[in-house]
């Protein structure tokens, strides 16, 4: 498998991005602006709005998928572009949410319990090894390297509508313990 040279452009800035991403995210996750003594008001009313950019992002990602089935390139270009854009919207938020506001923990009982967790945990570990998958996929893409990036597109595709769907439902399981 050779690399086109705009591939080879961006091999560093992906792997740049996805060990800083998620360093950066862990660290800002643990920063909570209101008790350092900032006077910021929580941003309570985020959760539905992130929660909504996630269930966009999967109903684009699978309308993505189908334009391209259908030959149509440009279209699914634009939808993949926009798809990262709500990545990056639902991140900035689900950071500046944490930063100012105290975590709500899950309420529930029982199997969901573990459900919940599961699909948490699951989402969370997913949501990091998806970033270079969606980088490479899409540089591959735009480098016109199609061959190879519908090989790495048939696994990432998964994977980032699993992130997806997850998120709107770690949302709804939670929403009811939000005060």
């Amino acid at each position: 498998m050779v690399m086109t040279e705009e591939e080879k452009k961006y091999k560093k800035w992906i792997v740049t991005l996805s060990i800083v991403i998620p360093v950066a995210v862990a660290i800002l996750f643990g920063v909570n602006l209101r008790k350092l003594g900032f006077d910021v008001q929580p941003l309570s009313f985020l959760p539905p709005i992130y929660a909504s950019i996630n269930g966009l992002t999967a109903i684009l990602l699978v309308v993505a998928v189908s334009a391209i089935k259908r030959g149509k390139i440009k279209l699914h270009e634009q939808l993949i572009k926009l798809c990262m854009l709500c990545s990056v919207s639902f991140l900035v938020m689900y950071v500046a949410y944490h930063m100012t506001s105290d975590s709500t923990p899950y309420g529930g009982e029982g199997v969901i319990r573990y459900v919940y967790f599961f699909i948490l945990i699951s989402h969370i570990l997913l949501s990091i090894i998806i970033i270079p998958f969606v980088l490479f996929t899409f540089v591959r893409g735009i480098a016109g390297a199609y061959e190879r990036h519908k090989k790495l597109a048939r696994i990432t595709y998964p994977m980032w509508l699993y992130v997806a769907v997850t998120g709107v439902i770690v949302y709804l399981m939670i929403s009811p313990y939000y005060s």
